[in-house]
């Protein structure tokens, strides 16, 4: 009980300092940056895109067992529970101060009030613990009930109050900055690359939309919780082998001529028929201009982004300017950047995977040398390099699905920025290679959605897809994990037709 009155009251005085971290989501990212390499995969394996919030809880229920051990002792020896609020405070302290968003100040305000909170707490609680008395003793039975009776409700005054904090600290530090710098925001006029009126496919149940919602888009990154981004303070800063560093606020950015374009983002982390990619119309600056601005030094042969989080990534210099879609974006899907998506301006590079190029919450550009810098992944164990590999995925029909039979649809969407797709086909069983149906796509930065009208029999069948670049290069078959650059692997799926 003490422990969780100590989390409340930490999430408390963190909410009301602003829209920083949380004792909790500092403890969370010292974590991540020491445990990521090797739980990346299996978090989000097991939690998907819930992982942070999965760490998140597992944090707070491994605080509340450690309370309860400690309580446990302190019963007997009150001094440990006050050594072991201590200890956690200093913990607490010592992750807010060095998180990138935290502050000094709120990390030992934030930490001194959870501590005085918990000990308190426990010194209250224990005193007021029933103590076992002998049954001979005048009035013991009703002396013990009216003891129990007082720890009780004194233990769920405390439980109340606590989740009260919690709560209320959560929601004042979950500020509405972002969403109302959203509001005020009118994007300008772009040269468009505009979405096809129709992109020729017909309607299936389940496949996927050429344009990914914004709200379904995936979210996989390392920030425990969403960074709110003043406008009004921040600055992009262009830096490091140029010439001519400077700096761009919002509204310069948003002066700034812009262009949109169609292109699709994939995680590395995306398994083989997974769900970690998306398609969007994304509106940004050309990384081309902002660069020529500040003059490239011959020598620069890296392009680093680092965010107000602390993230980075890095990639080619001559990946940023021969041609391809990179932009400084800032808006997605005909809005300005929600802020789970980085707002209030991220890096897209087509073709490569976002941990070596989608930095979000943009902070800083820096020219650097390919040898001087590694990004925060590759130390990590992944590959420097994260150019996206051809997929295809079957959406229609979901994995053991029961059909009637007759004519049923095989549908799904395959990828392979920046080529393009220029055939899927479909295998059923061991049966001949079907070739697949294609929509229109805007460029070979998008995906594009395949379709097979199949005549399905009586029985069981297995599925499978396989893609064809632009450039002739047809997915391989070998089946790889993503670490370190990308799973490979035809996707399948079995069903039943009865």
């Amino acid at each position: 009980m003490a422990a969780g009155v100590a989390l409340g009251v930490g999430q408390f005085v963190s909410g009301l300092a602003g829209s920083g971290p949380t004792l909790v989501t500092a403890v969370g990212t010292q974590f991540i940056d020491r445990f990521a390499a090797s739980l990346k995969d299996l978090a989000i394996a097991l939690f998907g895109t819930n992982d942070k919030r999965a760490l998140v809880v597992g944090i707070v229920v491994v605080s509340l067992l450690l309370g309860a051990v400690l309580g446990r002792a302190s019963a007997r020896r009150p001094w440990i529970g006050v050594v072991g609020f201590v200890a956690f405070g200093l913990v607490g302290m010592y992750s807010h101060a060095k998180d990138p968003q935290g502050e000094v100040s709120t990390a030992i305000v934030a930490s001194v009030c959870a501590v005085v909170a918990g000990i308190a707490t426990l010194i209250v609680l224990l005193r007021l613990a029933p103590r076992a008395r002998p049954v001979s003793q005048p009035d013991a039975s009703a002396s013990a009930g009216s003891s129990r009776r007082t720890f009780v409700a004194t233990a769920g005054v405390l439980a109340a109050g606590a989740v009260g904090a919690a709560v209320i600290g959560r929601r004042v530090g979950s500020t509405d900055v972002v969403d109302a710098a959203r509001r005020r925001t009118v994007l300008p006029r772009a040269t468009a690359t505009s979405v096809p009126a129709s992109t020729g496919t017909p309607t299936i149940a389940g496949l996927s939309p050429y344009i990914t919602p914004t709200a379904d888009f995936y979210r996989i990154d390392t920030a425990l919780s969403t960074p709110q981004v003043d406008v009004g303070s921040w600055q992009l800063e262009i830096k490091g082998m140029v010439d001519r560093p400077y700096t761009l606020t919002y509204d310069e950015l948003l002066a700034s001529e812009s262009v949109s374009d169609i292109v699709t983002l994939q995680c590395v982390s995306n398994e083989v028929g997974g769900n970690l990619v998306g398609n969007a119309a994304w509106q940004g600056v050309p990384l081309a201009a902002v660069l020529e601005r500040a003059g490239v030094q011959a020598g620069a042969t890296q392009i680093v982004g680092r965010s107000v989080d602390g993230f980075t990534a890095g990639f080619p210099t001559e990946v940023g300017l021969d041609g391809r879609t990179a932009l400084v974006v800032y808006a997605m899907n005909g809005e300005p950047l929600p802020a789970r998506n980085g707002f209030p301006a991220r890096l897209l590079i087509a073709g490569l995977y976002g941990y070596v190029s989608a930095t979000k919450w943009l902070s800083e550009i820096e020219l650097t040398t390919w040898e001087d810098f590694d990004g925060y992944w590759v130390p990590r164990g992944w590959s420097k390099e994260g150019p996206i590999k051809p997929q295809s995925r079957i959406d229609v029909p979901r994995g053991g699905a029961e059909l009637a039979a007759g004519p049923q649809p095989i549908a799904g969407v395959a990828w392979a920025p920046i080529d393009g797709v220029s055939r899927v086909e479909v295998q059923v069983d061991e049966g001949p290679w079907l070739e697949a149906k294609l929509g229109d796509a805007a460029s070979g930065n998008t995906w594009v959605q395949w379709w097979v009208d199949w005549d399905a029999t009586p029985g069981q069948h297995r599925l499978q897809v396989r893609a064809t670049t632009a450039t002739g290069e047809v997915q391989t078959e070998e089946r790889e994990p993503p670490a370190p650059d990308g799973a490979t692997g035809w996707h399948s799926r079995t069903v039943r037709v009865t």
